[in-house]
């Protein structure tokens, strides 16, 4: 099926609003969801099965980090609190056209993906489905889990649709993103692609068609294209640092005001619940010959390692070890300025250290305070009694912090400390200076490096003498034909 893509944002047609169901509620892939397209015009019931958290929500208390969101929840409660129906009940799907499932499929232990979530979702949900309605699968899933859905409904007799909407925004950002990045749909016939596209039509984005399976497989690609580009960053990072060279140096450099190079990410610690997960899930799917997915898997999740073997050296260049040490993570999230500590690295590096010997300090004031979180402490309080810092996510309200000639600081992410560049403005290197007119003779000037720059050199005031071996080449310049082709040439 070639995709096509929709506008039909604007027409706020009454009879294109849906009753809708969002399970997962209090989820970053559930709530910012539900709670726009209630304010969008939906009839929206949030099924959660946890009271406390169904309390918190209804009083107002926005359970995560998400900018945008406190707003948004208090608009709806505030304003058409008839289009958001809080429940704890998997019962209340009955009557919804739309029922959003964000279960996912998450990898074992042996790198395959687990459908039991999805599966055990869709059996709990049948008793209450009445035929006519759309799943929409919302998380990233492997491929042929809609087919599956489809199976379980199908063979206990249901008329039940099938739809994968699959969602690719940034944590923390759910509530802008989701008015603002194009929305991929699918259906698995023409009532669950019409449910789709009415859902997602009010929040103003381009709709693109794709089939269920190219939706299924679509931000696996995505997902693994990224952290394959993270991961040839933290390649680069671990040859740099082998050879001492500074990679962000290099990097900086490199990105400086050209555009081909605008995609090169810098490094760090490539993490979290979906970049390494569905890259795994895409190897499954090619029975595991997905050779560059598993190489940036081995840099990628090796960087905590790099760091220490960092930290050996520079300190034993000291005189001193890692051993009683007194070392501190400043930021344990998996991404700056988020409190979503899910699959963080900062952790694995927290467990080297500790299996050193070191006495290990952690602080990011995102993360919420729990057991895991307990003996966390303040930014400020960590510099005052740590030695070795480690930069664990970038924060940018770190930006502020003063490190001390005492601290010894590890930053894989070239954060702490701006590399120092010199660059010559273009203005500045184009002041017409005679005295800065050279004598110039470029070898291979005939070629397809050479002649260009010893044109545009002539042009900029040089004498250029242009030495070449290709006898036809200089002939065909001396007559005014250029040798080859070349834009502009």
């Amino acid at each position: 099926m070639a995709s096509t893509m929709s506008n039909g944002c604007n027409k706020r047609h009454k009879s294109s609003r849906l009753r809708v169901a969002v399970l997962g509620g209090v989820s970053r892939t559930s709530l910012p969801l539900a709670l726009l397209l209630a304010e969008r015009g939906h009839s929206v019931t949030l099924v959660e099965t946890d009271p406390e958290q169904l309390k918190a929500i209804s009083s107002g208390s926005f359970p995560f980090l998400e900018a945008g969101g406190p707003e948004l929840l208090r608009r709806c409660l505030a304003e058409f609190p008839e289009r958001l129906v809080l429940s704890g009940e998997c019962a209340t799907v009955r009557g919804c056209q739309v029922v959003v499932i964000t279960a996912t499929t998450p990898i074992d232990e042996h790198l395959n993906p687990d459908t039991s979530f999805v599966e055990a979702c869709v059996r709990e949900l049948r008793p209450h489905l009445e035929g006519g309605e759309t799943l929409l699968l919302r998380s990233t899933l492997f491929p042929g889990t809609a087919e599956l859905v489809t199976s379980l409904t199908r063979g206990q007799g249901l008329d039940v649709s099938v739809s994968c909407c699959p969602e690719r925004l940034a944590t923390s950002h759910a509530v802008s993103e989701l008015t603002t990045v194009p929305q991929l749909v699918s259906g698995s016939d023409a009532r669950a692609l019409a449910h789709a596209k009415a859902l997602f039509a009010p929040l103003g984005v381009d709709l693109v068609e794709l089939s269920i399976q190219e939706a299924e497989v679509a931000t696996l690609f995505l997902n693994a294209w990224r952290y394959v580009a993270f991961g040839t960053a933290n390649q680069f990072y671990h040859i740099a640092v082998s050879k001492g060279l500074d990679f962000d140096r290099i990097r900086s450099a490199i990105v400086h005001r050209y555009q081909r190079a605008s995609g090169f990410p810098s490094s760090g610690f490539t993490a979290g619940p979906r970049l390494f997960q569905d890259t795994m899930q895409l190897a499954a799917y090619c029975r595991h010959t997905f050779s560059l997915g598993h190489a940036a898997m081995l840099v990628n999740e090796t960087m905590p390692d790099c760091l220490l073997e960092q930290a050996r050296k520079r300190l034993g260049d000291k005189g001193k070890g890692l051993s009683g040490l007194r070392c501190g993570i400043l930021g344990m999230a998996f991404k700056p300025d988020s409190d979503d500590s899910r699959e963080s690295l900062a952790f694995k590096l927290r467990r080297l250290l500790l299996r050193e010997g070191a006495e290990v300090t952690c602080s990011d004031e995102h993360l919420p305070k729990t057991e895991a979180t307990s003996s966390f402490v303040s930014s400020a309080e960590l510099l005052e009694s740590c030695e070795a810092i480690f930069i664990g996510c970038p924060h940018s309200e770190y930006r502020s912090l003063t490190f001390e000639s005492r601290h010894v600081l590890f930053d894989c992410w070239g954060f702490a400390r701006a590399p120092k560049l010199n660059i010559v403005p273009a203005s500045e290197s184009m002041k017409k200076d005679s005295s800065r007119r050279l004598t110039v003779a470029v070898v291979g000037g005939a070629g397809h490096v050479g002649l260009p720059l010893s044109l545009v050199l002539a042009q900029h005031g040089h004498e250029i003498t242009v030495v070449d071996t290709d006898l036809k080449k200089l002939e065909s310049i001396k007559a005014g034909k250029f040798p080859f082709l070349e834009a502009g040439g």
